[in-house]
Formats: structure tokens, sequence, C-alpha cells
């Protein structure tokens, strides 16, 4: 049912893009693109309409061309025995700067997305949107310590977001997967 309103669901995400004047969120200067690419767990998020009740969420991105980015977003619905939906949105990365998307999810609208932290190592990271109405922190494990989580969603706030607004996103992976 889900996958029946996403395409609608992001085009009016895309439609409602003006935002009040706020300064820009930060950015990652430079973003390494080939270095961001590959798995990322959804460890918190202030989730958009289709992502609430999701757990064991999966961002996947795989370069395709040189600004052009495919993206593979799953998740177990409502629970851990959920069923397993997936979604094939395409990340375009603004030429003004890469740390900047445009994620498609139905042609021809594209949903603000902005890379505004990824550590030294490419091990977590945090997206948002200049909105502010969008969050998402991940890592490349499906769990993060506490200190870095805190740290993290401290980043956030610095950026305008509402700390009550972040939600945890359950992770439970069997032990292969984990290692993966």
């Amino acid at each position: 049912m889900r996958i029946l309103i996403i395409p609608l669901f992001a085009a009016l995400l895309s439609a409602c893009q003006s935002a009040p004047e706020r300064p820009p969120v930060q950015l990652v200067d430079p973003l390494d693109l080939d270095r961001f690419m590959g798995d990322w767990y959804v460890i918190a998020n202030i989730p958009t309409p289709f992502e609430k009740g999701n757990h064991n969420a999966l961002e996947q991105y795989q370069r395709v061309g040189p600004r052009e980015v495919a993206v593979t977003f799953s998740y177990n619905e409502d629970g851990f025995t959920g069923e397993r939906e997936t979604m094939n949105p395409t990340g375009y990365v603004s030429e003004d700067h890469n740390a900047v998307w445009g994620m498609r999810f139905v042609w021809p609208l594209k949903s603000d997305y902005r890379v505004m932290y990824v550590d030294d190592d490419y091990q977590t990271t945090v997206i948002g949107r200049q909105k502010r109405d969008y969050l998402w922190i991940m890592a490349r494990t499906p769990s993060i310590d506490s200190a870095t989580l805190e740290s993290l969603i401290r980043l956030a706030e610095e950026n305008g977001y509402e700390r009550g607004q972040i939600q945890m996103v359950p992770q439970r992976w069997p032990a292969q997967r984990e290692g993966h």
C-alpha cells in the first residue's frame, strides 16, 4: 500500500520546496562521492510520512555517472518481521556543490538532500534539508555508540533541527549482515 502513495508523496514534497529564509545548513566540503557510496544504516531520523514505523532501514548508494547516484532505500514495514519494502530514487549531484543533491522519486520532481556531515573515515553521516523538515543520521554499521550519536544530534540541533523530533530507527540484523 505504501508503494502506491510514494509517488504522490514525492510530488507533494517537491512541490513544497520553498522554505522560509534561514541560513543554509552546513555542508561537507569537500565530499568525496566515491568514498560516500555504499551501505548506510539509518540510525535515527526525522521521518517522512512513509518512513514512520520502519525497522532495519538501509540506504545504498552507487555512482552511475559523474553526477548521478542510484539509490536503494529498503526497510521492514512496521516491525522487524514486517514486509521488506524497497524504493529506488535517483540522486542528482549539484554542479555547484557535490554535497547538495536533488533526490528524484518521480519525474520531473527532485527533493532537496544535503550531506551536512561525514566523519573523516566516512563511517557516520548526517543528511538534512534546507527546510529542516527531515533528517537522517546514518552509519556504516547498524548501531553506533551513544557519545557519537549524541554528537550527531547536537550537530543537527546547531543547524536548526529540533531534538524532540529526532526518532531512533530500530536496527536488528543477522551477524553476517552486520559484518557486511
